[in-house]
């Protein structure tokens, strides 16, 4: 098949790029150490260096370099991720303000949908049929040229990007957790896009999809239990980015990936809820998430952690290429259920025990 080369080349290219740019981070002092840089949500306890966003963006960039069919739609794909990868590595090193990552996140999500990436519609779970979003429109001149603004198809495309940029950066919590799920849910987004061809652009989605997929497990070597570098916000927001955008891409558009990413998003409605019922932010990590809770209150290992997000995220992958989005729908409902259900009894059992 030929997306496998490509897949093969940004695995082994991250897997080698990976060593240099742990070298990098420890000469220049760019690193994670939970005895400085005490924070509640931090679960690991030797000094990492992060910089996972240099590594994702350098394999795909420099394998789509082969791979891809460059037009305009992946050069936009492709800037918005390096603008990512720069405020990722400008985070490594200084921490930068949750703020200013979502407001240059929201930038990368308003570049990749200004190249022409958008929802046009979304299927009706109830009747047969779509809801199309081609209307309203606004007609714009620039350079001479007239444009369309597909109001409510471009609006959802950048908050279903940027959502999906903070979901999966929230659910990287230990060794090697993001990484493999986000490669698993890739892969399911490379398949779906081979079945659903109403790809908007004409580059191949599949190969970008397998590419990304690749750079993350070639990366998984380094930052599985014990981890030698940690993803940062680079390749957590990047991760978001591209299945988000694949996902659009492919066809496989809101309901399927929603449902590949039915643990982390089920995580963060909870931890949204949980935090403005606090008084809190939104923004401002915690040790709520589910990750923390399987950790403190089960007493999970950080790789049986990891190993139960892959082990879910490859479940509902599975349950996508067979449900109708009905049954997307549906089979969401009950994993949120099941975690909110986990997530309050958690933190009754964690208060009670406080009390004794």
């Amino acid at each position: 098949m030929s997306f496998i080369t490509p897949f093969l080349f940004a695995l082994f290219l991250a897997a080698g790029i990976t060593p240099f740019v742990i070298r990098l981070y420890l000469r220049h002092h760019w690193l994670e150490n939970p005895h400085e840089q005490k924070h509640v949500k931090v679960t690991h306890t030797q000094t990492v260096p992060r910089g996972g966003g240099v590594v994702i963006f350098g394999a795909v960039f420099l394998t789509s370099l082969f791979f891809l069919h460059f037009d305009h739609y992946a050069v936009g794909v492709l800037i918005g991720a390096g603008l990512l990868a720069a405020i990722g590595f400008v985070d490594d090193i200084w921490d930068i303000h949750p703020v200013i990552r979502l407001i240059t996140g929201l930038i990368a999500a308003m570049i990749v949908v200004g190249s022409g990436v958008g929802i046009a519609y979304v299927t009706n779970p109830f009747h047969p049929g779509v809801i199309n979003l081609d209307q309203p429109r606004l007609t714009l001149q620039w350079n001479g040229e007239t444009h369309q603004v597909w109001v409510l198809a471009d609006a959802l495309a950048v908050v279903f990007i940027l959502w999906n940029m903070n979901i999966v950066n929230w659910s990287k919590g230990v060794d090697g957790q993001m990484p493999g799920f986000v490669a698993i849910a890739l892969v399911f987004v490379g398949i779906l896009a081979e079945r659903f061809i109403d790809d908007p652009t004409q580059f191949n989605t599949t190969t970008l999809a397998f590419i990304v997929a690749g750079a993350f497990i070639g990366f998984l070597f380094w930052n599985f239990y014990p981890q030698k570098i940690m993803a940062g916000y680079g390749a957590g927001s990047l991760a978001g980015y591209f299945l988000a955008v694949l996902s659009i891409l492919s066809g496989a558009k809101i309901a399927t990936t929603v449902m590949v990413l039915a643990i982390p998003t089920a995580d963060a409605i909870f931890t949204i809820f949980r935090r403005l019922a606090a008084g809190k932010s939104p923004l401002w990590g915690d040790r709520g998430h589910l990750h923390h809770k399987l950790m403190d209150v089960l007493g999970w290992g950080r790789r049986r952690i990891a190993i139960f997000y892959w082990s879910t995220t490859l479940l509902m992958g599975m349950l996508s290429l067979y449900l109708n989005t009905l049954g997307k729908v549906v089979t969401m409902g009950i994993v949120m259920i099941l975690v909110f259900g986990f997530l309050i009894w958690a933190k009754l059992k964690s208060s009670a025990d406080y009390g004794k």
